[in-house]
């Protein structure tokens, strides 16, 4: 195979940048993240706040007791959700593979910045995939600055169909920036995304590209599930992490997709027609969960989402320092995506706007309640034992607080098994403990939306040597 050892575009002497411009621009976005809020919703949220303020001011444990079952009803909706998709079938699809002709160009996107440590394992990964090598172009997108980055692919001999670009300098720094960027010169009529610790499945092109040749033309995305590949001895929050990605890629999505409804897709593993991804403007560079907003954009558009079995294999973070931005991060994206589609078309859409509900309300408002519902319910003990060092415990609220466990608990269950794991009970066991630690991460997600909408948390990635599927 021919192989290059630098594919840098170069156009001054000390700097590396893009050396033409895209070749096709997507269309520019009408609204995104850039704006908040609209004026209307800047509007309502004051009216709710200031109702809030007067409830609280004139019958403080009437509004408590409201807000605590509110979110109690909330929190056990979207159990329920859970519940239902797990008792959902997975759908078995099953195309005929295409003839090595009739295969689509393909184009593969990895925006990098700061991972010079995996650059050799994501090279590597991406000369795996099973895809005719005159058809298919990978795009590794580097941010300028980034010069540990840069040296290391530099220093590689990479395969021939493998180009590594620099990002021109500008803002807002973000991983959609970058993508579009690639998608001006992506050259296929079918594009994937990888992020820089994936390890796909090698025939996950082949099954993406026949399941669009039998799927309907609206078909324009399919998402791969995304798995967890954890230490052979690892903590509490790897296997956490590992549990969460199961129930969400094999037992959520697959349901959605069923049901015919939208869903926020992943970061990664996400399959586009690139024509229809140019009829929605690409990605918003300004959101900093691109994939979510993209996803519901493009069922606004009256597209079509849809998922696939080959997996992709990912690393989670080991601590709580990397873990905590980075939820931040995805709680804040999900906030920014809501705010857009609740002004756009995608409301006029009564199943996309089901979609949106079912999915970045019910989980904004569980990660958002979590802790004061803790926390109120820990003082109204503390209240009752304090005159006799008695209390009653509220039944109500413990069977549905044990419904919701026991749903999700479920999910988790069905989802390690499709994943071809097993579930373990003290991780189910562990699952309030991090649900509390969302509304940690929910807390910092909502000063970052209104100080540092746009800032992007980098997540730290380490080489996977070592590691196996847990």
């Amino acid at each position: 195979m021919a192989r290059e050892d630098r594919r840098l575009h170069v156009e001054e002497q000390d700097h590396h940048v893009l050396a033409d411009p895209p070749l096709v621009a997507p269309l520019p976005l009408t609204d995104g993240a850039h704006r908040r809020l609209s004026p209307g919703q800047g509007v309502a949220l004051i009216l709710v706040a200031v109702v809030l303020a007067a409830s609280a001011a004139l019958a403080p444990g009437i509004t408590l007791a409201a807000l605590g079952w509110t979110g109690l009803a909330l929190f056990a909706l979207l159990a329920s959700l859970r519940l239902v998709a797990a008792c959902t079938p997975s759908r078995p699809i099953s195309v005929p593979p295409l003839p090595e002709a009739e295969l689509p160009a393909y184009t593969v996107i990895a925006p990098l910045y700061k991972e010079a440590s995996v650059a050799a394992e994501l090279a590597a990964g991406l000369d795996r995939l099973d895809y005719p090598r005159d058809r298919l172009q990978a795009l590794i997108m580097l941010e300028a600055d980034d010069v540990e980055t840069i040296a290391a692919f530099h220093a590689l001999d990479l395969p021939a169909f493998i180009q590594v670009l620099v990002v021109p300098p500008g803002a807002p720094k973000t991983k959609p920036r970058a993508c579009n960027h690639a998608l001006g010169r992506a050259r296929g009529e079918l594009l994937v995304i990888y992020d820089a610790e994936d390890a796909p499945d090698p025939g996950q092109l082949r099954e993406a590209a026949a399941r669009f040749a039998a799927g309907p033309p609206d078909l324009a995305c399919l998402q791969a599930p995304l798995r967890i590949e954890i230490p052979a001895i690892s903590g509490f929050l790897p296997r956490q992490f590992q549990q969460e990605y199961a129930a969400h890629f094999e037992v959520l999505l697959p349901a959605l997709a069923r049901w015919r409804l939208a869903f926020p897709l992943g970061g990664t593993s996400n399959h586009f027609r690139v024509e229809a991804l140019h009829a929605v403007g690409g990605w918003d560079a300004f959101n900093v969960t691109e994939d979510a907003d993209v996803g519901f954009r493009l069922a606004a558009a009256g597209y079509g989402l849809d998922v696939i079995a080959p997996p992709t294999l990912e690393t989670a973070p080991t601590s709580w320092k990397a873990w905590r931005p980075q939820r931040a991060r995805w709680i804040k994206g999900h906030l920014q995506t809501l705010a857009v589609h609740l002004r756009g078309p995608a409301v006029r859409r009564p199943r996309v706007a089901l979609a949106l509900f079912l999915t970045l309300v019910l989980s904004l408002a569980s990660t958002h309640l979590h802790a004061p519902i803790f926390a109120w319910v820990l003082l109204m003990l503390l209240l009752d034992l304090l005159p006799d060092g008695q209390a009653a415990i509220d039944g109500a609220g413990l069977v549905l607080f044990f419904y919701a466990w026991s749903a999700s608990a479920i999910a988790a269950v069905v989802g390690r098994r499709r994943a071809g794991g097993r579930a373990k009970w003290l991780d189910l066991l562990g699952l309030p403990l991090i649900w509390l630690a969302q509304g940690w991460a929910g807390c910092h997600a909502l000063v970052q939306f209104v100080l540092r909408p746009h800032h992007w948390d980098k997540t730290p990635h380490a080489p996977r040597a070592g590691r196996r599927l847990g």
